[in-house]
């Protein structure tokens, strides 16, 4: 005889509303939600084995594989009605939301949890940029002009000049600037070309700058890179760090000189990133692009070569 009291899980359509087997203990019907949800974290590239509170409130934890002691990640999780939650990873800003029917609503109180988080998490940012900017400025201050490139192993393996570059303890350091000429930021390399930066400083759409302004920029990756370009043709160069930053970079560049030719010189690495994001930041404010013809080498290795075979 069937249970008149039985229900079966899932979604009624014509009211587009969960409900569950109300035989099944609700602890049961908890955990098999909680594990749904850690698996979609899990597909998506956040590692996570501690306790998943679903209580609909925002919780940060650590992420597996990230700094030790961090609380890299979010989420926040409810069961009451139809199960949703939602979760981010703040270092890559990944965030997702999911519930467990076929229905795309998201509860209100998911929605209001999602706009604390990222209101959190830029606040954050805000705040580590202003850390490592006043940080970057103290460095700066203590680092020591370079007279001559045999100063630094690096510029000799390069073969490139000091230009702007100083001197911190053993590591060249290169000054990076935002849109306002601020100080935000640096990069120390090491003499075996060993880089980083400072941590939590911005990045994204900063950059370094050799030359005075000309009629036509040239827009390239390295600090190397830029100082062959220079060098090789006395027109200004924009170093953007990486492939990454060339079109946030190039934005940057375009409004400042409205009236200058842009080139954006990138890396024919093998990967084909540095053809790929310098045609993007090219096309985005109708700028040109030269690439290295040799596979596998940046402007550094090419101009460098030349000049060293003839």
């Amino acid at each position: 005889m069937t249970n008149p009291q039985r229900q079966d899980a899932g979604l009624d359509n014509a009211n587009n509303k969960c409900y569950f087997n109300i035989s099944e203990p609700v602890i049961h019907q908890s955990y098999s939600v909680v594990e749904q949800f850690r698996q979609v974290m899990r597909d998506a590239g956040i590692a996570y084995s501690g306790e998943i509170i679903a209580d609909g409130r925002l919780h940060r934890f650590h992420i597996e594989g990230h700094k030790r002691g961090s609380l890299n990640g979010a989420y926040t999780l409810h069961i009451d009605g139809c199960p949703a939650g939602w979760f981010m990873d703040f270092t890559t800003g990944l965030s997702q939301t999911w519930n467990s029917s076929s229905s795309s609503r998201i509860p209100y109180t998911v929605v209001k949890k999602i706009k604390e988080a990222k209101a959190q998490r830029e606040a954050e940012i805000r705040q580590k940029h202003k850390e490592a900017a006043n940080k970057a400025v103290s460095i700066w201050r203590k680092s020591k002009p370079i007279a001559r490139r045999e100063n630094h192993q690096y510029l000799i393996t390069k073969q490139i000049q000091q230009h702007s570059a100083r001197l911190y303890h053993e590591s060249l350091v290169i000054p990076i600037y935002n849109e306002s000429d601020q100080l935000v930021n640096l990069q120390f390399i090491s003499p075996q070309g060993d880089k980083r930066f400072l941590y939590g400083g911005r990045k994204r759409g900063c950059f370094h700058i050799i030359g005075d302004l000309t009629k036509r920029i040239l827009i390239c990756e390295g600090f190397a890179t830029g100082a062959s370009l220079y060098e090789d043709c006395g027109q200004r160069v924009v170093i953007a760090f990486d492939a990454g930053n060339l079109l946030s970079v190039t934005k940057n560049i375009r409004e400042l000189s409205p009236d200058s030719e842009i080139i954006i010189c990138g890396d024919n690495d093998l990967s084909g990133v540095g053809k790929k994001k310098a045609r993007e930041a090219a096309l985005a404010i109708g700028g040109k692009v030269m690439i290295p013809p040799v596979p596998g080498q940046d402007w550094n290795d090419y101009l460098t070569g030349g000049r060293q075979y003839g």
